[in-house]
């Protein structure tokens, strides 16, 4: 594990020489149950944040992944990938995370050498995202765009109601028109000095922020969307564990892993 070092300053726009990967890991995932945090359910197997960092190091565009890990599981999470069969292309480095996401989005950030110029952050509970998604979101970060987000359009409708508590019907107050919305996911991808800057000056309070986009955009800074891929789903009900397996079986028939 590396000691960690502040982030060079630079002004937006100005690549350095290489991309990294941010994956927070260190939530619990109650939605799925109780046990394992919900990174380190298997999914055929494997650890997700297993699948999570293999999707990452996947991308040629990507040399170096920096996993937080749950504040006190670092030395684990460490071993877990170190008897992984990762690609050996790609460093891999562990660093403890905080207590919401954002705060270890930020120590994540905090952990990249000077030489790392975009940095994608990237759900472990996202881990079958293809790795031609990975390549675009970095590739149009690359080509001057500060912030970038892979996402589909809405196959549904979607109501914005008035929240009401103790499980009372909710009263709809809107239809929001459904061609101008999409869905997002991750990895998103960020000139690093707009995200570190986003980190710094946007306080959430909670649980923080669970995108990192939208803090960028807190600061006036364009974001811009490119194709996401179904297969990029978010694991979070025990339904979407069924979902993955399948996924993961169909990779193994057609591409052999």
């Amino acid at each position: 594990m590396s000691e960690s070092t502040r982030p060079a300053e630079r002004p937006h726009g100005l690549p350095n020489t290489r991309t990294a990967a941010v994956i927070p890991a260190a939530g619990r995932g109650v939605r799925l149950g109780p046990g394992a945090p919900k990174a380190l359910r298997a999914l055929n197997g494997t650890p997700m944040l297993v699948h999570a960092v293999r999707a990452m190091a996947r991308s040629r565009a990507v040399s170096l992944v920096v996993v937080v890990a749950p504040p006190d599981g670092a030395a684990e999470v460490r071993i877990l990938l170190d008897d992984s069969a990762l690609p050996e292309t790609t460093e891999v480095r562990v660093v403890p995370g905080g207590e919401t996401r954002q705060e270890s989005v930020r120590l994540g950030l905090a952990a990249l050498p000077e030489d790392i110029g975009v940095v994608l952050v990237h759900d472990a509970a996202r881990p079958l995202v293809p790795v031609e998604t990975v390549d675009a979101v970095a590739a149009a970060v690359r080509d001057g765009a500060p912030a970038v987000v892979p996402a589909l359009p809405l196959a549904d409708t979607v109501k914005e109601v008035r929240p009401r508590e103790g499980g009372e019907p909710e009263l709809v107050v809107g239809t929001p028109e459904r061609a101008v919305l999409r869905a997002v996911q991750t990895p998103q991808g960020f000139d690093r000095g707009a995200l570190v800057e986003a980190h710094e000056k946007v306080a959430l309070q909670g649980e923080g922020a669970t995108d990192d986009a939208g803090m960028v955009e807190r600061l006036g800074v364009p974001v811009v969307v490119v194709p996401g891929h179904e297969e990029a789903f978010k694991v979070t009900r025990p339904l979407d564990l069924v979902l993955a397996e399948a996924v993961l079986a169909r990779r193994r028939a057609t591409d052999g892993f």
